[in-house]
């Protein structure tokens, strides 16, 4: 039989497989929901042992634990590292929901529940193409199945470390970004790092009455407020100095598509200047992610006497994270009004990637997607970061790192009515195993 076919053959168990993963409310985020992360992950390992993988076991680093699987590769074959995520995001508000968030509802064409397309529709796509060689892949394969991805992966370095000889790899395959359209797949080849700050004001010792002492005494709130529309210039572009920017983007992202995807209100003006698939890929962001303020239904007369805001940049594929958080601090600092004092803390910050899809290896992976979706893959950016795929690069010299996707523009990934289209999953899965067997045909 072809692969294509044992690939049809495969897919029924394969959907009711991720239909029981997305019954697992596994959201890393949520305390009360640990006991369900562990349960994914043993959920996602007895799949793993049951489709025959030599080699299964749970791996940490003083974390969620990571599910790691290994097919050792034939003599002369590569090995091929399938990476993908079980935790999921909060689903928030579920009464907006049309269907229960837990519960995998099938309904035109597409699988709605939380993590169907982010990421347990990833997790789906590489049982898939492994049972399609009936557990004995053509080439070595290797799976991290990772479970505090959407916690921004807080230990994955010290795992990288700890794990460094079972998480090497020839090929590696990132199932966690997002198609060019539906029917269209992209590959992704730019990703943008990120580095965030928390930053304090404070201009009072306390609180004070804004009747009495409001005019001369400056308040911490409308402090903020002015130091954070310092990021962003009369344009919308960041005004941070020093972040790399480029307007090189190799496809064409038109208004139109951009304005219906992120569901623009009419009339409201899109930010920056240049393509604006250089925006959202080549260029950096400043986002206001949270400000300490009183609710309205708490409202007092008060003068603000501290407040905090936590600002997070994205930044260029070629940026250096530590360069670029010292442009944002020297920012800040030369911004701050009215004589505040400033308290400045800076957390996590990844390097982003470029990646070429020049040699053999990569034409093998456009090859395949061809193959299965009758179009070419796009080679697109993402505005958003995968530092796992910075450290896959850094940590392996020479190895290929492919961002891959079941996500499409329509997915509502992190959003209600998160869905997972079912034709494009079917072809992702056959893209998969196709991938894997023209490695194979590469190496001999």
């Amino acid at each position: 039989m072809t692969t294509r076919t044992n690939v049809e053959q495969v897919l029924p168990g394969v959907l009711d497989d991720l239909r029981r993963l997305v019954a697992i409310p596994s959201v890393s985020s949520l305390t009360e929901h640990d006991d369900d992360v562990l349960a994914a992950a043993d959920e996602v390992a007895r799949l793993l042992q049951e489709v025959g993988a030599p080699e299964v076991r749970l791996i940490e680093a003083g974390g969620k634990p990571a599910v790691y699987a290994h097919f050792p590769a034939p003599a002369g074959q590569p090995t091929v590292l399938l990476y993908s995520h079980y935790d999921v995001q909060p689903t928030g508000p579920r009464d907006q929901w049309a269907t229960d968030p837990f519960v995998a509802t099938e309904r035109d064409g597409r699988l709605r529940g939380r993590g169907t397309a982010d990421d347990k529709g990833g997790v789906a796509v590489h049982l898939a193409a492994l049972r399609a060689f009936d557990g004995k892949p053509p080439v070595g394969v290797k799976l991290l199945i990772e479970g505090e991805e959407e916690v921004g992966s807080p230990t994955m370095h010290d795992l990288l470390d700890r794990y460094a000889d079972e998480l090497a790899a020839d090929v590696f395959i990132i199932a966690d970004g997002t198609n060019w359209d539906v029917g269209v797949p992209a590959l992704t080849t730019m990703l943008r790092g990120v580095i965030d700050c928390r930053v304090t004001l404070q201009t009072l010792e306390t609180p004070m009455h804004s009747g009495a002492f409001g005019g001369p005494a400056p308040d911490a709130l409308t402090a903020m407020c002015r130091l954070m529309a310092t990021l962003h210039d009369e344009h919308g572009n960041v005004a941070v100095e020093g972040l790399d920017a480029s307007d090189e983007v190799p496809v064409d992202y038109p208004e139109e598509r951009f304005r219906a995807e992120s569901g623009m209100l009419e009339g409201v003006e899109l930010l920056g200047e240049g393509p604006i698939a250089a925006r959202l890929w080549t260029k950096p962001t400043a986002t206001v992610l949270a400000m300490d303020a009183t609710p309205v239904k708490d409202v007092s007369n008060i003068l603000h006497s501290s407040c905090r805001a936590v600002v997070s940049c994205r930044i260029s594929p070629t940026d250096d994270p530590v360069r670029a958080t010292e442009a944002l601090r020297r920012h800040l600092l030369a911004n701050v009004p009215w004589g505040a004092r400033v308290e400045l803390d800076f957390g996590r910050h990844s390097g982003g990637s470029l990646v070429e899809l020049t040699d053999a290896r990569a034409q093998a992976v456009v090859e395949a997607f061809r193959e299965s979706f009758g179009v070419d893959p796009v080679a697109a950016g993402t505005g958003g970061s995968i530092p796992i795929v910075g450290e896959f690069v850094r940590r392996n010299e020479g190895a290929l790192v492919l961002v891959s996707a079941v996500v499409d523009p329509y997915s509502r990934m992190h959003g209600i009515d998160e869905s997972l289209g079912l034709d494009d999953f079917r072809k992702a899965c056959l893209a998969e195993a196709l991938m894997l067997e023209k490695l194979a045909e590469g190496a001999r």
